[in-house]
């Protein structure tokens, strides 16, 4: 094989790989910032594990037009009663601008 065809190969493939994970980096991206918070270790997306499922929460702010602040006061003061006996922690650590993009990707239904 010449030269030629293998870089020709080579930008194929890396136009391909950037096409691949422009598709997929915004979800991604927000499911790895919910790992990376440990949201994941209390909430899944489709059921509710310690906390509500991320569904369940979309669902109960659909309309609500101040639901991303509210959300990212719950994320980073904590919270009590909206959800059950089990309070949710606070998590002071988690920067409001990962707290906000959290909140938009959970009430976005977490795609």
């Amino acid at each position: 094989m010449n030269i030629g065809n293998r870089r020709a190969r080579a930008r194929i493939a890396s136009w391909a790989l950037a096409t691949l994970l422009a598709a997929s980096t915004p979800a991604f991206s927000q499911q790895a910032l919910a790992a990376k918070h440990n949201c994941l270790a209390c909430h899944a997306v489709a059921t509710k594990l310690v906390g509500p499922s991320y569904k369940d929460v979309a669902a109960k702010y659909s309309g609500n037009a101040d639901a991303v602040a509210s959300l990212v006061k719950s994320i980073r003061n904590g919270g009590s009663g909206r959800w059950g006996d089990i309070p949710m922690p606070p998590q002071p650590q988690v920067p409001e601008a990962d707290a906000k993009k959290l909140a938009e990707w959970i009430l976005g239904g977490a795609k």
